[in-house]
C-alpha cells in the first residue's frame, strides 16, 4: 500500500489554546457574575490565567489521566477548567448541578474524581454528596459570591503566585480529554469519555459554513450549560476561532438573556427548547425592547424544537431558528437542520417545515434507521425506525464499559430514537424508543401530536405520553400547560388536531397542569407522567362503570 507523505501532527485541545493566544489575544470574553455585574477580560489573559491554573493543578498533585471535576455555571473560570485540565494531560469533568445529591454522588464516585472545583454559590449542593466521593483530595471553591469557607482552597488565591506561561505536555490525540454523562433518566448514568481528537473535530465541524458557521466575527452566547455535553461544542469552536465569549453565568430568565444578548450583540445563541420558549413569550409581549438584529442564528437543540415556535420567532421577530440534534454520547451534535439549495423554489412554509426536522448529518456522520428486527430501512420519508450513527466523535463504548448493547456489531451507535428520514436524509424525530406509543401494535408519535398541541395559540406546553389501556395496551394521554390568563376545553383541543391526524391517533384524554417535569436537562420527563397518570384512562373507566 502507498501511504501518504504527511506530518502526524496531533489534534488536540492544547492547540486551540495556543492559537488563542498567539492570534486572538486582543479578543474579548465576557461573564455575568452573580450580582448580575459583568467581568470583561481578553483571551490574552484567559491564556496566562489557564497556565497559572495548570501549575496550581500540578501543585496539588494532578496527573495524566486524573479526574479533575467541575461543577459549576457558564463562566469565564469554567472555561479555564475546560482547557487548562485537558492540555495538561488530565480530564475535565463537568458535573450537573440539576442532577439530584444521589446522582451527583454516584457520577463523581464512578468517575473517581480527584479535585472539585465548585462555586462558592453551589458548596451547600456539594456538600450533600461530598460524603459519598472518597476519592476526592482537594475541593477548589471559585468565590463567585463571596470569600471561600475555612478548610477549602480559594480559586483566585491558589492561581495568584503561579507562573503564567505553562510547558505543556505533548499529548496522543486520542488520550482523554472530557468526561461527560447522560442525564440517566432510566437506569445509572453513562459516563462517555471524549478523547482530544473527537472535541477538534467536532469544533472544526461547527466552523463549517454549511453548519454553524462559528468564526473570529462572532459573539457567541452559550446559553446551553457547560456540564451538558460540553456546552454543545461551542467553547471550544469559539476559542479555536477567536469569537467573543458571552456567558450567562446563573442568569437564565427571558429578561437577562435579552439583555445580555442586546447588550453585547451577540451573534449566535445556543439553548434548549423551554429557555427559548420564554424568550418568545416576552419578545411576543415587548416586541420593540430589545435590538436583536445582531443575531444572525439561534442554536436550538436537546430535544424537539416546536415549529410554531421556530415559525413565531422568525414571522414575528425575523429571527432565525437552527434546529440540531445531538447527543452526550456524540460530543454531542450530530444533525443540522437547514434547507438545501435545491429547497429554494419551495413556498416558505415547506422550507420552515425542514428547519423544524433535525435536519441531515454532519459531515463525517453517517446515520441510519433499523427496524426491531435489525433491518436497515428504506429513506422513504414515512418507516419509523430507531436511528444509528457512527463517526470520528461518535463513542464506541461508555466509560467502564458499561450498557453495551448500545452499540451494535457492525461499529453503530443505537441512538434509542425512533425516526424517519426522507430521500434526502433528513432526520424526523417521531419519538424516544422508551416513549413511543404502541396502540393495538401500530406506533404512535407523541412527538408530532405536541408539536401540533403547542401550535394552539392557548397552549404553552404539552407533552403526550403512553398511559395503559385494558383493550389497546397504550392510548395516548396529553398533559397540557396553558399560556398566562388562557384556556380551551378539552374538546376545543381535540377538534384542533383532528385537522392534522387520523382519529385513532388522537389523546383519548386532556390532563391541565401547572408546569410539566423536567429531566435536569430540560427535557420533559415523561417517566415522571406515566408515574402520575400512567392509569388514567383505567380509572376513569372504573369510575364510569
Amino acid at each position: 500500500m502507498l501511504t501518504g507523505r504527511m506530518m502526524d501532527f496531533p489534534l488536540t485541545l492544547t492547540h486551540f489554546l495556543e492559537r488563542a493566544r498567539t492570534y486572538f489575544g486582543r479578543s474579548e470574553i465576557v461573564s455575568r457574575q452573580p450580582d448580575k455585574s459583568l467581568h470583561r477580560y481578553t483571551y490574552a489573559d484567559f491564556y496566562r490565567r489557564t497556565c497559572k491554573l495548570a501549575h496550581a493543578l500540578a501543585r496539588l498533585g494532578v496527573k495524566p489521566g486524573d479526574r479533575v471535576a467541575s461543577l459549576s455555571w457558564n463562566h469565564h473560570r469554567h472555561l479555564e477548567l475546560y482547557f487548562a485540565v485537558p492540555s495538561m494531560g488530565a480530564v475535565i469533568h463537568t458535573l450537573n448541578l440539576r442532577l439530584h445529591p444521589n446522582d451527583l454522588g454516584y457520577i463523581a464516585r464512578h468517575a473517581e474524581d480527584r479535585v472539585i472545583v465548585v462555586d462558592r454559590s453551589l458548596l451547600p449542593l456539594l456538600e450533600k454528596f461530598l460524603a459519598a466521593v472518597p476519592s476526592v483530595q482537594h475541593i477548589i471553591v471559585i468565590p463567585d459570591d463571596g470569600p471561600t469557607p475555612d478548610g477549602r482552597l480559594d480559586y483566585e488565591k491558589l492561581l495568584a503566585p503561579e507562573q503564567d506561561s505553562f510547558n505543556w505536555p505533548a499529548l496522543e490525540e486520542r488520550s482523554a480529554a472530557m468526561l461527560c454523562y447522560t442525564s440517566g433518566t432510566t437506569g445509572n448514568p453513562k459516563g462517555v469519555l471524549y478523547s482530544h481528537r473527537s472535541c477538534v473535530l467536532h469544533a472544526l465541524a461547527l466552523c463549517m459554513t454549511d453548519t454553524f458557521g462559528i468564526g473570529e466575527p462572532d459573539a457567541i452566547l452559550p446559553v446551553v450549560p457547560m456540564f451538558h455535553a460540553a456546552a454543545w461544542g461551542m467553547p471550544h469552536a469559539a476559542v479555536f476561532t477567536g469569537a467573543r465569549l458571552v456567558f450567562p453565568g446563573p442568569h437564565l430568565d427571558p429578561t437577562s438573556l435579552l439583555d445580555l444578548m442586546a447588550g453585547e450583540r451577540v451573534t449566535l445563541a445556543a439553548g434548549v427548547p423551554t429557555i427559548w420558549l420564554g424568550i418568545l413569550a416576552l419578545l411576543d409581549q415587548e416586541p420593540k425592547r430589545w435590538d436583536l438584529r445582531s443575531v444572525r442564528t439561534m442554536a436550538i437543540g436537546g430535544s424537539a424544537a416546536p415549529p410554531a415556535m421556530i415559525a413565531g420567532f422568525l414571522h414575528r421577530h425575523g429571527l432565525v431558528v437552527t434546529h440540531a440534534w445531538g447527543m452526550t454520547e456524540l460530543n454531542p451534535v450530530g444533525t443540522l437542520a437547514r434547507p438545501r439549495r435545491h429547497h429554494e423554489h419551495l413556498p416558505q412554509e415547506e422550507r420552515l417545515a425542514l428547519r423544524a426536522t433535525q435536519g441531515f448529518a454532519l459531515p463525517l456522520v453517517e446515520v441510519r434507521h433499523v427496524s426491531d428486527a435489525g433491518k436497515v430501512l428504506p429513506w422513504d420519508g414515512s418507516t419509523m425506525g430507531e436511528l444509528e450513527v457512527r463517526g470520528p466523535w461518535v463513542a464506541s463504548s461508555y466509560y467502564g464499559g458499561e450498557g453495551p448493547d448500545r452499540f451494535t456489531p457492525d461499529g453503530w451507535f443505537k441512538t434509542g430514537d425512533v425516526v424517519t428520514l426522507d430521500a434526502d436524509g433528513y432526520v424526523r424525530i417521531t419519538d424516544r424508543s422508551k416513549d413511543v406509543i404502541k396502540s393495538g401494535g401500530e406506533w404512535i408519535s407523541s412527538v408530532d401530536l405536541e408539536n401540533a398541541l403547542m401550535a394552539h395559540p392557548a397552549v404553552l406546553e404539552a407533552a403526550v405520553f403512553a398511559a395503559k389501556d385494558p383493550k389497546w395496551d397504550e392510548r395516548p394521554l396529553a398533559a397540557v400547560v396553558f399560556k398566562p390568563g388562557q384556556s380551551v376545553s378539552k374538546e376545543e383541543l381535540a377538534a384542533h388536531l383532528e385537522k392534522r391526524f387520523v382519529k385513532w391517533w388522537l389523546p383519548d384524554d386532556y390532563v391541565f397542569i401547572p408546569q410539566i417535569p423536567r429531566t435536569s436537562t430540560g427535557k420533559f420527563l415523561k417517566t415522571k407522567l406515566r408515574e402520575d397518570y400512567g392509569n388514567y384512562l383505567l380509572d376513569k373507566q372504573r369510575q364510569g362503570s
